[in-house]
């Protein structure tokens, strides 16, 4: 498997932001070992994969957990860089913070000590603006890297964000004492819209799907910063060698929107297709009654009419990184998603 470039380890290899890091790693010369769960997986990724990477010949797979050591030192043996790209999703109803806190900090924790242990250059870890943005409430002055969510604050934080937080927290420090000369990126995407590969797709996809398929009577007044997956992807390999990028962390958005602006673009661009898109304004005061019927909304109620601008500016600036529009990434994730037939 060796390639002049090297081996670089990608771990959560089926997951959405994996798979675009994979194909441009295969796509610029490096060899490719992806983890998955359970080896069984490898064919379903394998063809998921050929729709953006025709040659997959350096790609290979190794089986590794979050949850457990076994596996890791010999996932990232050989390897020159790591791209930490897995994590625990938000899943709804759980029952303490713990069960998304706990994979997500000691996750990160396993794969830094079996990258320093196999003499690994850098690790680029996917981490979150979930870590960034949150427990602050509502501003017009965009976050930036040097700010951290205060996980503290249970009014503006979800599970979800405290555990984003505390494990890239954990990240640093434990580099910081126990990290022997490795080098640590983090990058922070925001909502990552943009091309599907299949039907196992991440969570953020969902909010353009809901919408075409008419799950919403009307639009919610929520908003997010967006990006796109193949920009976070090209985020991630400019992180991984860049001498400049060492020892930071590195927004990936483009702009702030909030959903009628998505759901006026695809009523503008996709006629018979957005017929299902709504094109009302639901009350904050709806949406309170249905949080409590719905527990996927209950967990977001505190993001409700809250708008976070990030900036990408240290992204650009120092690694010559530049997104797609917010245009271009919601009308690829709608098009893959009609393609697909993944539109009920």
């Amino acid at each position: 498997m060796a390639d002049d470039k090297g081996l670089v380890l990608v771990s959560g290899g089926s997951g959405y932001i994996a798979g675009f890091c994979i194909a441009q790693l295969l796509a610029e010369g490096w060899s490719v070992r992806a983890t998955v769960r359970s080896l069984a997986r490898e064919a379903e990724v394998r063809k998921q994969l050929s729709a953006i990477a025709p040659d997959l010949s350096k790609l290979s797979f190794a089986a590794a957990d979050l949850n457990a050591d076994a596996g890791w030192p010999e996932a990232v043996a050989g390897c020159q860089y790591v791209l930490h790209v897995a994590s625990p999703l938000p899943i709804a109803n759980i029952k303490s913070d713990d069960e998304l806190v706990r994979p997500a900090r000691d996750g990160a924790l396993r794969v830094l000590k079996a990258a320093r242990d196999a003499g690994v250059k850098r690790v680029v870890m996917t981490a979150s603006t979930a870590a960034i943005a949150y427990g602050h409430g509502s501003r017009k002055t965009p976050f930036t890297e040097a700010d951290w969510s205060d996980e503290t604050n249970l009014k503006d934080t979800s599970a979800y964000e405290r555990s984003k937080t505390i494990a890239e927290k954990a990240a640093w420090a434990w580099l910081a004492a126990e990290g022997n000369g490795l080098e640590l990126v983090t990058i922070n995407p925001v909502l990552v819209l943009g091309p599907v590969l299949g039907s196992d797709f991440s969570g953020s996809i969902e909010a353009v799907k809901k919408m075409l398929e008419g799950s919403f009577p009307g639009i919610p007044n929520f908003g997010w910063a967006i990006v796109d997956v193949r920009d976070v992807a090209d985020l991630h390999l400019r992180a991984m060698t860049d001498p400049a990028a060492n020892g930071g962390r590195f927004i990936a958005s483009s702009e702030f929107w909030w959903m009628r602006q998505i759901a006026d673009l695809l009523k503008a661009r996709l006629g018979k297709a957005a017929a299902k898109v709504p094109t009302r304004q639901l009350p904050d005061w709806l949406i309170r009654i249905v949080g409590q019927f719905d527990p996927v909304v209950k967990e977001r109620l505190f993001e409700l009419g809250k708008e976070r601008p990030v900036s990408a500016e240290k992204a650009r600036t120092l690694l010559g990184w530049r997104p797609r529009s917010n245009e271009e990434a919601v009308m690829a994730t709608a098009e893959s998603l009609l393609a697909l037939g993944l539109v009920k």
